[in-house]
C-alpha cells in the first residue's frame, strides 16, 4: 500500500480568471477502487491530467506510483491488436493477457485481427486488459462505459470489481455501485472522499443537503427577525434622543443626561443586533456551499391526433449485402416510453434512422403517422459550434427557454459566451437534449442521450420524463435510467 498526497492544489487554465481547483488537499490509498464523480465541467478530466503531469499547478502532488491513463491513444488502428497490446504493456506475458481477456469474455482471436476491425466494446476491453497487465501502476480510467452496451457494462463492472488501484470516472450509477469502494467527488466548493459505493455517497449527500437547506431556512427567518428588531430599536433610540430637548408646549424640564444615557444604551443594543444579523448572514453564506441546483425542468409536447404514431412490421435493415437486424416488429403509441435494447451492432441506431426519415434500405412494412413531428438527439456532437444564441436562432427554438434549461442543467452564465465547440463532452450532450426539449414535437427520439452527462443531470432528465410523460423512443445503456423510464422494452 502507498498513498497519493494532494496538498493545497490550485489550478486555472491560461487566460481564465477562475480557478478549477483552489487549495485542495486530500489523500488516496493506491489499493482503493475509487469512483470519481461530479457535474460536467467541474474538472474531473483536468484532475486526471494534473496527476499525469500535463499541466503546471501550484501546490503539491506526491505519489510512489506511475499513473496510466485509459483510454490509451492508438496511433495506428490498422495494426494487429496484439501489437497494440505490446505498445501499451511491452513486458506483458501472453498467458496473463489470455487470462484477462477471458475475464472480460473476449475471444483471444481478436488479438490476430486489425485493431480497427474490433467493435468499440472489444477495443475498450482489450485496452483495459492490457493496462491491468502493468503492475505497480495506478490506473486513471476515464469514462469507459460510453461505447459499451448494457451486457458489456455488466461484464466490465464485474471485471473491475475484482481489481484495485484505480480511479474510475463514470456517470453510470449501477456500474459504479458494483465496482468501487470509495467515492471521490468534486463538489461546488471542495473535493471530498467518502468510503462506500455511489449509492452510499448519494444518500449521505442528500442527507447533508437536507440539513443545509433546513439550517438555511432557520437562518433566513432569524435574519429577518433580527433585522426587524434592529430597525425597531434604532427607531426607539432616535425617538428617545429627540426627547432630550423636551416637548415645546409641555413647559417641563427634561433630564438630558438620563435620556442621553438611555438613548445610548438603546443604540448599543441596536448595534449589537446589527452585528448578530451580520454574523448570521456570514454563517448563511457558508451553508448551501455544496447543495446542487437540481430544479425541475418543464416541457410541452405536442398532442398527436391519433393514438398510434408509428408501426414497424417485420422490418429487416441492410447495408449493402449485410443484414443488421431481422424482422423487427413494434408499435409506438401516444404516451409510450420505449427503450430500444440490444448489443452493439444489433441495429438500434438503424431503426432510429428509419423512423426519423433517413434513407435506409429495408424490407417489411413501415407506417408513420401523417404530419408527425419528431425531435431527434443523435449520438454525434462533433458538428456543434458557434455560440448558444446563434444555435437557438438557427434551430428556431425559444432562446430564453433553451438557456433556462441549460442553467438548470448546471451551465454557468459565463458558459453562455463560449464557443460550443469548446464545451466538454457532457455539456455538448446537454445542448442537444435542451434543444430537443424546446422543440414542439409529437415524438422524441433519443439515441444514447446520456453519454458523458453527469449523474445529477441524468436524475433531472429522469424526473422530467416521469412528470410530463412525453412519447419517447430511446437507446440508452444506463441500467438505472432504463429501469425508471421505460414503459416498454424492444430488444433486438
Amino acid at each position: 500500500m502507498s498513498l497519493i498526497h494532494v496538498s493545497n492544489l490550485t489550478f486555472a487554465y491560461d487566460g481564465s480568471y477562475d480557478n478549477i481547483f483552489e487549495n485542495v488537499s486530500f489523500q488516496i490509498d493506491t489499493n482503493w477502487k475509487l469512483g470519481f464523480t461530479g457535474r460536467n465541467g467541474r474538472g474531473k478530466t483536468t484532475f486526471l491530467n494534473l496527476l499525469l503531469g500535463k499541466y503546471e499547478y501550484s501546490g503539491f502532488i506526491s505519489a510512489d506510483v506511475c499513473f496510466e491513463y485509459f483510454p490509451f491513444q492508438v496511433q495506428d488502428k490498422e495494426k494487429q491488436t496484439l501489437d497494440i497490446v505490446e505498445d501499451i504493456a511491452p513486458d506483458y506475458l501472453l498467458w496473463e493477457l489470455m487470462r484477462e481477456l477471458s475475464l472480460l469474455k473476449v475471444s483471444d482471436e481478436v488479438l490476430y485481427r486489425p485493431f480497427n476491425s474490433l467493435s468499440n466494446g472489444e477495443q475498450t476491453k482489450v485496452m483495459l486488459a492490457a493496462l491491468f497487465l502493468k503492475e505497480n501502476n495506478f490506473l486513471l480510467i476515464d469514462e469507459p462505459t460510453n461505447h459499451l452496451d448494457m451486457e458489456a457494462r455488466t461484464i466490465v463492472s464485474n471485471y473491475l470489481n475484482g481489481k484495485s488501484g484505480f480511479i474510475l470516472v463514470s456517470h453510470d450509477r449501477a456500474f459504479l455501485d458494483n465496482c468501487v469502494d470509495h467515492i471521490l467527488s468534486i463538489n461546488k466548493t471542495n473535493i471530498e472522499i467518502q468510503k462506500g459505493n455511489f449509492s452510499a455517497w448519494w444518500e449521505n449527500k442528500q442527507r447533508q443537503d437536507h440539513f443545509e437547506v433546513e439550517e438555511n431556512e432557520k437562518l433566513r427567518k432569524d435574519i429577518k427577525r433580527l433585522s426587524e428588531a434592529a430597525k425597531r430599536t434604532s427607531e426607539w433610540s432616535h425617538e428617545v434622543e429627540k426627547t432630550k430637548n423636551g416637548t415645546r408646549n409641555s413647559g417641563s424640564k427634561v433630564d438630558k443626561g438620563y435620556i442621553g444615557h438611555k438613548a445610548e444604551k438603546m443604540m448599543k443594543r441596536s448595534k449589537s443586533m446589527e452585528q448578530r444579523q451580520q454574523s448570521a448572514i456570514e454563517e448563511k453564506s457558508r451553508l448551501l456551499k455544496n447543495v446542487e441546483s437540481s430544479d425541475s425542468l418543464k416541457i410541452s409536447q405536442l398532442d398527436y391526433h391519433k393514438t398510434q404514431l408509428c408501426e414497424l412490421e417485420k422490418i429487416s435493415i441492410y447495408y449493402g449485402e449485410k443484414q443488421v437486424c431481422r424482422e423487427v416488429s413494434f408499435i409506438i403509441e401516444k404516451g409510450d416510453r420505449i427503450a430500444l435494447a440490444g448489443q452493439n451492432g444489433s441495429g438500434k441506431s438503424s431503426i432510429i434512422k428509419l423512423i426519423n426519415g433517413e434513407d435506409i434500405s429495408y424490407t417489411g412494412t413501415f407506417r408513420k403517422g401523417s404530419q408527425l413531428k419528431i425531435s431527434y438527439v443523435s449520438q454525434d456532437t462533433s458538428h456543434l459550434q458557434g455560440d448558444l444564441s446563434d444555435y437557438a436562432q438557427t434551430h428556431g427554438i425559444d432562446e430564453s427557454l433553451f438557456k433556462a434549461i441549460l442553467r438548470k442543467l448546471d451551465f454557468s452564465r459565463e458558459q453562455f459566451g463560449k464557443n460550443i465547440a469548446d464545451f466538454s463532452g457532457g455539456q455538448k450532450k446537454k445542448v442537444l437534449v435542451a434543444k430537443s426539449l424546446c422543440e414542439r414535437a409529437h415524438l422524441l427520439i433519443w439515441d444514447e442521450p446520456l453519454n458523458f452527462i453527469d449523474v445529477i443531470s441524468r436524475m433531472q432528465i429522469e424526473e422530467l420524463l416521469l412528470d410530463y410523460e412525453p412519447t419517447i423512443l430511446f437507446v440508452e445503456h444506463d441500467q438505472e435510467f432504463c429501469r425508471k423510464i421505460a414503459t416498454k422494452l424492444v430488444k433486438l
